[in-house]
């Protein structure tokens, strides 16, 4: 993995999303929206984005507890959406730390963890 600044995953609400998912196999719309204490309409909007990118994904499947026709849509996070994330992670990481060599190729600058 190689760190990356993500501008699609970096908007506050989408990070805290892929945050979420990175540690789950997939989590119920209405349980993420409660647990970001978002509306329906700003989360959908957000997770729209991140489906456009690739980075996860929705299926809709009918509720096991219910007797009517609601579905309930389940999210889970692509390894693309992993990936993506884990190399924003690691360029945050990198930009809060600093670069101990202050080398002009960036591809030389490596991150001191040692402080």
């Amino acid at each position: 993995m190689r760190p990356a600044f993500n501008d699609t995953i970096h908007a506050a609400i989408r990070l805290r999303i892929c945050g979420l998912l990175r540690h789950l196999d997939e989590i119920d719309f209405a349980v993420l929206r409660d647990t970001l204490g978002t509306s329906d309409a700003t989360l959908s909007k957000n997770l729209r984005v991140l489906v456009d990118a690739g980075y996860i994904s929705m299926t809709k499947a009918a509720s096991p507890t219910r007797s009517d026709a609601r579905r309930l849509t389940w999210v889970r996070q692509t390894p693309a959406g992993r990936h993506a994330f884990d190399g924003h992670i690691e360029e945050l990481r990198r930009i809060a730390v600093g670069f101990s060599d202050v080398s002009a190729d960036p591809e030389r600058r490596t991150p001191d963890f040692s402080a």
